[in-house]
């Protein structure tokens, strides 16, 4: 089954125009994840340029459409920013880089009837992207972070207070959205003004 953060950011590839596969998770204690399990999305973007402009390292809601195959893992430690230290200690952080892990993820872009790409999909023309709560603000810590996370092998990373402020901009008070718990929830605040346009300014 898979977690409400996983769901937030399914909603924001799917907002942006994305194919999105959320892979089924188990929540077993007594036995380790399998390979398939270590990704927590699989995302297609059927309108980004095979040849387009590349995206920086860290993404934004306007580099997506830069964007064509990506495969998504989602680190929600909301009370947490990503130093140094812990990604140096954490190792798990990075079990999704894994040559067995990748090699999987050709076979998830299969979307049912839709035809997605006529040539084999290369495990390397993937990006793969980390969602986190943040980096540090300040070097040398947030330069170091990401050199780390490079030299792991990540392509690009998506902040949570990215993703929520796009979310927010993009909910429509006229609009219903009840296919979707997240997207409802945030339509019912803006309507009774819980959440204001002056407020997304903290998401920066």
């Amino acid at each position: 089954m898979a977690g409400f953060d996983e769901n937030i950011v399914r909603e924001y590839f799917e907002l942006n125009g994305f194919f999105v596969r959320q892979l089924r998770k188990y929540l077993v204690q007594s036995r380790k994840k399998r390979v398939d399990e270590e990704i927590d999305l699989v995302v297609y973007n059927p309108s980004a340029s095979r040849d387009g402009e590349q995206a920086g390292f860290q993404l934004f809601s306007a580099d997506m459409g830069k964007i064509r195959r990506a495969i998504v893992v989602v680190k929600a430690w909301h009370t947490s920013r990503f130093t140094p230290a812990m990604l140096k200690s954490s190792s798990r952080i990075f079990d999704f880089l894994k040559k067995d892990v990748l090699n999987k993820a050709e076979t998830y872009f299969s979307f049912g009837d839709i035809e997605v790409d006529s040539d084999a999909v290369d495990p390397r023309e993937f990006i793969k992207i980390l969602v986190l709560p943040g980096l540090p603000t300040n070097d040398p810590q947030r330069a170091e972070s990401i050199e780390l996370l490079k030299a792991q092998g990540i392509d690009g990373i998506i902040t949570f207070s990215t993703i929520l402020e796009n979310l927010l901009r993009n909910v429509e008070v006229n609009h219903s959205y009840q296919k979707s718990d997240l997207l409802q929830l945030m339509r019912i605040l803006k309507i009774y003004d819980m959440v204001k346009e002056p407020q997304m300014n903290l998401f920066n």
